[in-house]
């Protein structure tokens, strides 16, 4: 870095610091800033241009390392790239105005030169960074919705309930199969219900692939049943012509309950009051 633009940051950092604060005050009152509280935006703004003062004479590579844990920090909030690249432009325009004040027009295209050899790659690492860290995230993110998409929850023994929540594409229909088999073998389940009751439409493509999916539990040894069918939905699959004869099928899961009981020898009793 330009020995010259250091010493100045170095000499009038307190100015530079206010200023700053000030700049991204207003920045603040953008409306994807508003879900925060004004005390944790400061302090974040604070933490922000201290990382730029205390770590603009290192290495770039270092400087990775301590925007990562501030750019996790930023994505969980939620706030934009923006954010971070204004934070910087706004740094390096209160630095540059400042230092060209006095300088004649060649002096401050030499200087121009200098703040952009200086800014360009601290501005691509920290894009590099955000990014790296909010595809991060996201990529966490859709493995945990994955894994909560189509769960197989073992009730009884020898039971399981596949709750559905949502509509149900050609890749969460990858993911149900996947999880009823892998749940059959891994519980040891002799009868799967497949609950549907929060799935909002029913077409021609999802019974294919409920069909899809009984017919391969009925292949490593279990009963498929398919509950929480409400009257809009039978009336739907009449309408398509749609086949369930080789399922059960129950109109909420309290009847499939009683149904996979009596599949596995087993009933609910009334114990009445003790003596």
């Amino acid at each position: 870095m330009n020995r010259d633009i250091l010493s100045y940051i170095e000499k009038n950092r307190e100015s530079i610091f206010n200023d700053w604060i000030e700049g991204m005050d207003k920045i603040g009152e953008k409306k994807e800033y508003k879900a925060i509280s004004d005390k944790v935006y400061l302090s974040t703004s604070r933490e922000y241009i201290n990382l730029l003062l205390n770590n603009i004479s290192i290495d770039i590579d270092d400087l990775s390392t301590k925007l990562t844990d501030f750019a996790e920090k930023i994505v969980r909030f939620g706030w934009p790239l923006l954010y971070v690249t204004e934070g910087l432009t706004l740094f390096g325009k209160l630095v540059f105005e400042s230092m060209a004040e006095d300088k004649n027009d060649t002096q401050k295209l030499a200087l121009m030169y200098e703040f952009d050899k200086w800014l360009r790659p601290v501005n691509n690492e920290i894009v590099k960074t955000y990014t790296g860290t909010w595809e991060h995230t996201v990529s966490m993110q859709k493995i945990a919705l994955q894994e909560l998409a189509a769960p197989l929850i073992p009730v009884f023994d020898k039971i399981s309930v596949m709750p559905l929540v949502g509509t149900i594409d050609t890749e969460r229909a990858r993911q149900i199969m996947e999880n009823l088999l892998q749940g059959v073998v891994k519980h040891r389940a002799e009868v799967v219900l497949i609950d549907i009751t929060g799935v909002p439409v029913v077409d021609t493509m999802v019974a294919h692939h409920i069909i899809q999916a009984a017919e391969a539990v009925r292949l490593v040894g279990a009963r498929c049943l398919l509950v929480g069918i409400r009257p809009e939905i039978a009336q739907t699959i009449v309408n398509l012509g749609i086949n369930l004869d080789q399922i059960i099928t129950k109109n909420s899961l309290k009847k499939g309950i009683e149904t996979a009981l009596e599949i596995t020898n087993r009933k609910i009793v009334t114990v009445g009051d003790p003596e």
